[in-house]
């Protein structure tokens, strides 16, 4: 059943209260297409629909709902079906819908859960957004090292309902310290009698549960992990990260970087359900900056009035020049940005990539000026096109620099590097722009006019 099929069975089911379409729909549609349909409609109507499946089956599709959506649920469903759906989540969407709701619904749940249920919660719960534990279950498999392979799978089938994974099971000490993993795949074909301790892979990939969230990605993604084990200062296992869980964690950073190259402040929600006062509020500051960042494009251009006076054939080529300064720029910064972000240079690597950098500007900024140059002959003779050539040379590289060295700057300081926005960028190689071309085109035209003088 596809995405269109469960929309019109979904619809049936509530203009008929069809139970029976409902239950063929639970059956044969997939949890993430149910949850994308019930989202389309209005919060009565989601709180009937979800409350026809059963619990297990409602926690599900409830995970796939957007955060927002979540929690204006939550709000509206009653406390005794907002214990039920705690009781049935994973622990880690159970903590982050717990982190999200308000205190009084907070302080309403906790106390109808268990003491270890309550733990948990308040466990995965206490770490930061931004740090690894906020993104970890504690629904993991673990084995003994002197457990034998047969015993190992009765262990994992035992449990199995109440574990996020058990393709890949975690070995732990008598005193929870990880020493090593083995998957499902091992212990099917390992003989039956042997231990785990001599089948599992020791020293496993692990992360700390305060390391931030992003490192977690990048492990999972180098090393091709179904999960990445959460250790303590102590060496203790405190729980895992999926796979699934780091392509959220991907997905939501990559769309930060994105909003923050265009010098939108993080939303925390969806683009379909931020308000018109959080768009304004998240993209007022980097304009009105940016305006006055401005004005010093426009304070050179009040500073070289005489020479603009004097050669007006110079105006026509100041957009594009400045224009193809905060290009290169924005370009140079893409790709610096990303790398930093994926691990794939660091602080340190600089120097070398400034010198590449330099080499690669310098191959653009030729490669433009010839295509300028004829432009500058046909509009002001060859004084012209010799400014705008070698101010076009000049500019690219100029821009390029800067935009490959900003965000190595922003991570010493420990900034994001991604606040190295195209916006950021192009206002800052504009105004330089500007004072280069007038510069450069005062200097060498005046030196034209004194030689034709002599």
């Amino acid at each position: 059943m596809d995405y269109l099929e469960v929309v019109f069975s979904l619809k049936s089911v509530i203009a008929n209260n069809d139970t029976e379409t409902f239950a063929l729909v639970i059956r044969h549609a997939h949890p993430a297409d149910i949850a994308a349909a019930i989202a389309k409609l209005n919060l009565e109507q989601q709180c009937r629909l979800l409350k026809l499946a059963e619990p297990a089956k409602r926690a599900e599709i409830f995970g796939y709902l957007s955060a927002e959506l979540q929690v204006r649920i939550a709000n509206a469903i009653g406390r005794k079906p907002l214990v039920e759906l705690f009781l049935h989540m994973s622990a880690d969407e159970r903590a982050d819908l717990y982190n999200d709701l308000p205190e009084d619904q907070r302080d309403t749940v906790l106390p109808a859960l268990a003491q270890i249920e309550r733990e948990d919660i308040r466990r995965l719960a206490a770490y930061p957004e931004d740090q690894v534990g906020s993104v970890m279950t504690s629904d993991y498999a673990t084995l003994a090292p002197d457990l034998t392979a047969a015993a190992a799978i009765e262990e994992l089938r035992r449990i199995a309902p109440d574990t996020e994974t058990i393709y890949q099971a975690f070995v732990i000490d008598r005193n929870r310290r990880l020493i090593g993993t083995v998957s499902l795949r091992e212990l099917i074909i390992a003989h039956a009698q042997s231990r785990i301790g001599d089948i599992m892979k020791p020293s496993p990939v692990a992360i700390k549960a305060d390391a931030p969230r992003e490192e977690a990605v990048q492990l999972i993604s180098k090393y091709d992990l179904l999960a990445l084990p959460v250790i303590n200062g102590g060496d203790m296992l405190v729980g895992i990260v999926t796979y699934d869980d780091a392509l959220d964690v991907e997905q939501q950073e990559t769309s930060e970087d994105f909003h923050k190259v265009a010098s939108v402040g993080a939303l925390g929600k969806s683009l379909r359900e931020a308000s018109v006062w959080l768009l304004f509020r998240k993209r007022v500051f980097w304009l009105l900056l940016l305006v006055f960042g401005n004005l010093f494009s426009g304070a050179g251009i009040a500073f070289f009035e005489d020479t603009i006076a004097a050669y007006i054939a110079l105006v026509f080529f100041l957009p594009l020049l400045i224009d193809s300064g905060g290009n290169a720029g924005s370009q140079a910064a893409t790709l610096m940005v990303r790398a930093l972000a994926t691990g794939e240079i660091v602080l340190r690597d600089w120097a070398g990539m400034l010198l590449r950098e330099l080499f690669v500007a310098t191959l653009l900024g030729l490669s433009m000026a010839v295509a300028v140059s004829s432009l500058g002959l046909w509009r002001g003779g060859p004084e012209i096109a010799v400014v705008v050539a070698v101010s076009m040379q000049v500019i690219v590289i100029t821009g390029s620099v800067i935009g490959m060295s900003l965000p190595f700057l922003l991570s010493k300081f420990k900034l994001d590097p991604a606040t190295a926005s195209a916006p950021l960028i192009t206002s800052i190689a504009d105004a330089l722009g500007v004072i280069i071309y007038f510069t450069i085109a005062t200097t060498m035209l005046d030196m034209s006019v004194l030689e034709m003088g002599v």
